[in-house]
């Protein structure tokens, strides 16, 4: 009996043109492409943008000459604008947790060019409809299943902390291109004061709370839909050792899209009881919790409201500033249910031009 023919190749996908500024690295991309390309088993005549994210970085799609297998991404991470070592360390350290993650492949250090295996095309966000909460549950689950095994592989000592510096220059982002650059509003007498004032208690606040590993950027759109039972996390190469509630504040709290105040607690009720099983160090009151959490959400929407007027008027990305009215509404929101955070609603109310809410507010004076 003769052996079956074998399965017929599949048809390369063709290239894109993909966009070089820099003739000279595009050269030094095909050449180290084309040298991996046996042992990795690529068909490096297929390579293909797949995305392009906040920073200098892209990434690349390419196929694989084996038949079923998957194909695989490049990133292109130029050294002298990005640094791929806390990339390649995050990714072990996930790996090291249990969290699925994009595996190296291969690394020219030098460069800055990595292949990685390919965790999709779908993420989360792509998936989940905000007027629909309970068919959101399960993927939410899944998401707070990979951020407890993240936080449970924490170590002092292995990321660069989350200090009051960090924090500080975070928040002097918010200032600086937000208000004086996007707005035009001095940073001066009355406003400066307030926002000085408002800025030492976020950082008091944060740093009251247990340090533990965090992602940094965790949200439905850092998150790939993988076989069903478990997300693979992207997007980690900023992750440091800090304040445990900052990554469900991020997934709670939207870039890109907004959920009803019961959902956002449900979850973070879910998250909350998810950790305090599993020994991580939670305050054992929730309303003590999600205090810590709205403030620490706090830090991270004044942060990213300074970063995409910064996109936008230093990097010509203007595309992120659409979704600074979110954040805006998540601070004023925030800051408003708390009597010491008052100073910090009437400079967004100076800034936007919009008028005090009347209601209710608590905490501390």
């Amino acid at each position: 009996m003769t052996a079956p023919p074998p399965p017929p190749a599949l048809a390369p996908r063709p290239a894109e043109t993909i966009l070089w500024t820099d003739p000279q690295r595009a050269e030094v991309f095909r050449g180290w492409l084309t040298g991996i390309a046996a042992d990795q088993h690529l068909l490096p005549d297929t390579v293909r943008l797949a995305s392009a994210d906040a920073s200098f970085r892209r990434y690349f799609r390419v196929d694989t000459r084996i038949p079923g297998t998957p194909t695989r991404i490049v990133m292109d991470a130029p050294p002298d604008k990005e640094n791929s070592d806390p990339f390649v360390q995050v990714a072990g350290l996930m790996a090291e947790a249990g969290v699925t993650a994009p595996q190296v492949l291969a690394w020219d250090r030098p460069n800055g060019f990595l292949l990685l295996d390919d965790l999709g095309r779908q993420t989360m966000l792509d998936v989940i409809d905000p007027a629909k909460p309970d068919a959101s549950r399960p993927l939410y689950d899944q998401a707070i299943d990979a951020l407890i095994r993240w936080q449970l592989a924490s170590r002092p000592g292995v990321l660069p902390p989350y200090d009051r510096a960090l924090l500080e220059r975070e928040l002097a982002l918010f200032p600086e291109w937000y208000i004086g650059r996007h707005r035009g509003v001095a940073i001066e007498g009355k406003l400066k004061e307030r926002l000085e004032r408002s800025f030492k208690l976020i950082v008091e606040s944060n740093l009251a709370s247990p340090s533990v590993y965090v992602h940094r950027d965790f949200m439905p759109r850092n998150l790939m839909i993988g076989d069903g039972t478990k997300l693979g996390v992207l997007d980690f190469q900023d992750a440091v050792y800090g304040p445990i509630t900052y990554d469900i504040a991020s997934l709670m709290r939207d870039a890109f899209l907004s959920w009803d105040e019961e959902f956002v607690l449900d979850i973070t009720v879910r998250y909350w009881q998810a950790a305090r099983k599993a020994g991580l160090p939670v305050d054992e009151d929730f309303g003590a919790f999600y205090r810590a959490v709205e403030w620490m959400g706090l830090q991270r929407h004044l942060k990213v409201a300074g970063i995409f007027a910064r996109l936008t008027l230093r990097d010509g990305k203007p595309r992120y500033l659409a979704d600074t009215p979110r954040f805006i509404a998540y601070i004023r929101a925030t800051a408003s249910r708390y009597m010491e955070l008052t100073p910090l609603v009437r400079v967004i109310d100076e800034v936007e031009g919009t008028s005090a809410l009347t209601g209710f507010a608590y905490g501390r004076v």
